[in-house]
């Protein structure tokens, strides 16, 4: 984190869904002959400039991307069945092979999993009991920050708790350790990673301002009575001040979660101004040509995942785990934040890109919250790195908002 309370405009949303226009050209046969109209060509099930980038994350070809696309959706689509028919599972994630894999919660339904065609486990532990752990940590953490842990969170693939550490011995970093250790081996520490910030900086360019900042525009939804709000990072709008583009007021925060130095959670909305909207498409910045919104459904750990931001532009990877707590540390030397209820992921991010547009396919998946202090992407679409974001699903169901798809 960058900022206290006085300067929390300096917290900009860094990625921008851009309402961009191209003209297209109908074109018939030539006047005069009699040659019949041939059919249109079916569209590509997904954006070609995003399996480009797909194909780039995960070091294949993009008929090898394309494939993985398809059988994540038809996997996700057949868990979805499951649960619908009221399977017991407790939840689900996408190993390295592109498998999903259901956590099942007795061997009866694990035989049900496999008829379904999907892979099956019982867990030792399983998501409740890991949540159930992770819930004491969460309390714990948020009567004292402990400044030293990172990060927190389920981890369905090893069937832990999984704990961050960055190196510091403050007493509510040894006291947070000590109540995690006590799971036994239900909880893993993994030692030796950074501290953690909302990135958000004011970079030249960007394409919101307000009060003398800037920033860039996210999601577009609608409340219960229709009217548009912005989806954005609580972070970014901590003061909830008037939005502006190009020069012109465009919107006003209205609602955040977010405080530095209080349990906070990063999410919120501003109100859009009567004649104003926000754009369907998901800029790349010229590297994946643009990616339609078409729908919020949340991606399950391991699937393909990547995101627009002002500063690292449009980068990919691999969605993380949900339900993930962390320490954001404030570099101006104010309180540590514990943030909860994020998802973490392997896409790159710097400062300057809080706010930016996760996205999974044609599936909007949320904002950038924050990442590693000293964390430098190389400009890649596949940059190793990773990042925290606010998933999408959450915000609108919290707001009682309805997303705004093409």
């Amino acid at each position: 984190m960058k900022h206290g309370k006085k300067n929390a405009r300096r917290y900009i949303v860094a990625a921008s869904v851009g309402a961009l226009l191209s003209a297209g050209v109908a074109t018939g046969a030539y006047a005069g002959t009699t040659m019949e109209p041939s059919a249109p060509a079916a569209a590509p099930a997904y954006q070609p400039e995003m399996v480009k980038a797909l194909a780039t994350t995960l070091g294949v070809s993009e008929k090898a991307a394309v494939r993985r696309l398809d059988r994540e959706a038809q996997q996700q689509d057949r868990f979805a069945e499951l649960r619908k028919d009221r399977v017991s599972t407790l939840g689900a994630f996408f190993a390295e092979d592109g498998s999903l894999v259901v956590n099942a919660a007795d061997a009866d339904a694990a035989k049900e999993v496999r008829a379904a065609g999907l892979q099956a486990r019982v867990p030792e532990r399983g998501e409740s009991k890991l949540g159930r752990i992770k819930a004491e940590l969460d309390a714990k953490a948020l009567k004292s920050a402990p400044a030293g842990v990172s990060a927190w969170s389920v981890d369905l693939a090893s069937d832990t708790v999984t704990v961050e550490v960055n190196g510091d011995s403050d007493a509510a970093t040894r006291s947070f350790l000590k109540a995690a250790q006590s799971n036994g081996d239900a909880v893993r520490v993994v030692k030796g990673q950074e501290k953690l910030e909302t990135q958000a900086v004011v970079p030249p360019g960007s394409r919101m301002t307000f009060n003398g900042y800037l920033c860039s525009v996210g999601y577009g939804a609608k409340d219960s009575s229709g009217k548009e709000v912005l989806v954005t990072a609580g972070h970014c709008i901590e003061d909830l001040p008037e939005l502006a583009y190009n020069g012109t007021r465009f919107a006003k925060g209205t609602h955040t979660r977010f405080a530095l130095g209080t349990r906070s959670v990063d999410m919120g909305i501003a109100a859009v101004d009567s004649g104003n909207s926000i754009g369907l498409d998901v800029t790349t910045y010229g590297k994946a040509g643009t990616v339609p919104v078409k729908g919020s459904t949340r991606a399950p750990s391991g699937a393909a995942l990547c995101k627009s931001g002002q500063t690292t532009q449009w980068t990919c990877g691999k969605v993380g785990s949900y339900n993930v707590s962390v320490t954001y540390t404030d570099q101006n030397g104010g309180p540590d934040t514990v943030v909860t209820g994020l998802a973490s992921s392997s896409v790159c991010t710097q400062g300057g890109d809080s706010g930016g547009a996760y996205i999974s396919g044609d599936q909007a998946q949320g904002m950038t919250s924050g990442g590693p202090s000293n964390q430098r992407c190389n400009g890649q679409v596949d940059s190793p790195g990773s990042s925290y974001f606010q998933p999408l699903d959450d915000a609108l169901a919290y707001y009682g908002l309805t997303l705004n798809t093409k």
